[in-house]
């Protein structure tokens, strides 16, 4: 059974950062793109980042320039670093896997084979 585990999500004011983190099954890490999707309440969920096998990045276009997407190898983790943060930027965050072909941008399931339970980023003052 492959896992993934989100972790990093909060609080954070308006222009603030913050780091998450998704830990995956050992066996499927380096055979799998990666991917961070978000839903906010009432709205449909959207591609954040992804990331393939070989670290070429990925993103949506409400994120490009303040978002990051990194994977480490070594700690079967991906990353997204989240900067200059905004309200609308909050929503619950899933890990995402998507095994020996890309991320397909069309939603809901946007052609993952794995999801985690999401986080929860939320951007107040």
């Amino acid at each position: 059974q492959v896992q993934l585990v989100e972790s990093g999500g909060g609080l954070v004011q308006p222009g603030g950062s913050l780091r998450l983190s998704c830990a995956a099954s050992g066996r499927i890490f380096n055979s799998y793109d990666m991917g961070w999707f978000r839903q906010a309440p009432g709205k449909q969920r959207e591609l954040v980042a992804t990331i393939t096998t070989g670290g070429m990045p990925n993103f949506g276009d409400s994120v490009k320039g303040r978002f990051t997407i990194s994977r480490d190898k070594a700690k079967n983790t991906v990353y997204l670093q989240m900067n200059s943060l905004k309200p609308e930027d909050t929503a619950t965050y899933y890990c995402a896997a998507c095994g020996f072909r890309r991320f397909l941008n069309v939603p809901p399931n946007f052609g993952a084979d794995y999801w985690g339970q999401g986080t929860q980023v939320t951007v107040s003052s």
